[in-house]
């Protein structure tokens, strides 16, 4: 998909005929953001009424794949984003924030000196398998035709339903204990999985706190991190060439 792209993008592909575009979401940028740009994109290339759209939202605090979809292609977001994601989870133990990241400050500390490696990796093993989770509170899910971070937002009392996940696989890759608190976990779970709620759940049960310091999805289906194409690159490749200035001969 990549050479295909690095070949044959260029600002008069049919776009109109279907593409997916695997983007390296920047730091900051929403999911929505990125289809924003793409659009204003096709928008400067003519496209005006082309349909844009993405497979599977990350938070602006995420970084990594994000598949958008042009033109035809937006018939596949369904099945684009049911397919399996790849995360790098940065987990810090020991303290806890309302959004479980760091979008809120630190609300709570917990002791965490208990915590072994060992431990971490047999209970990084107990969470494989089908299981319901329950989302965060500051989080897209609508409940009665509003967001749930709008009731949060507001100081209310939420209730989150609990959803069906699946988490594949769970692998330790990097590990600070005993002289820091700070893990790198990569997660291989089904559609839906909030990893936010994966590490409020993953300090609770090492009778501690947890909260993301950092999130990147490596892989979203067969689109992997390293074949994505970031913005810059993108609107290069996207930009008409600039005209040529002719010179009378002397």
């Amino acid at each position: 998909m990549t050479d295909h792209l690095s070949t044959h993008l260029r600002p008069d592909y049919p776009f109109e005929e279907g593409l997916v575009l695997p983007i390296d979401k920047p730091l900051g940028w929403t999911s929505t953001d990125v289809v924003r740009k793409v659009r204003t994109l096709m928008r400067r290339l003519g496209h005006r009424k082309i349909k844009v759209g993405h497979a599977g939202t990350l938070d602006p605090l995420a970084t990594g794949v994000l598949l958008i979809c042009v033109g035809r292609a937006t018939k596949q977001v369904d099945t684009l984003q049911a397919e399996e994601k790849e995360y790098l989870a940065e987990i810090e133990l020991g303290a806890t924030t309302p959004s479980y990241d760091l979008e809120h400050p630190v609300d709570t500390r917990y002791p965490w000196a208990h915590i072994t490696r060992a431990e971490v990796e047999r209970i990084l093993s107990g969470f494989i398998g089908e299981q319901e989770q329950e989302p965060p509170v500051y989080s897209a899910k609508k409940l009665e035709g509003r967001r749930a971070y709008e009731y949060a937002r507001e100081g209310e009392e939420v209730n989150m339903r609990r959803a069906v996940i699946n988490i594949y696989s769970t692998r330790l890759e990097t590990c600070e204990l005993p002289t820091s608190p700070r893990l790198t976990v990569r997660i291989l779970c089904s559609k839906g999985t909030y990893i936010r709620a994966f590490a409020r759940d993953l300090g609770r049960k090492l009778s501690s706190g947890a909260h993301l310091t950092g999130l990147r999805r490596t892989r979203s289906g067969g689109f992997q991190v390293e074949h994505c194409l970031s913005l810059e690159t993108l609107q290069a490749k996207l930009s008409p060439p600039a005209p040529t200035v002719e010179t009378n001969p002397v």
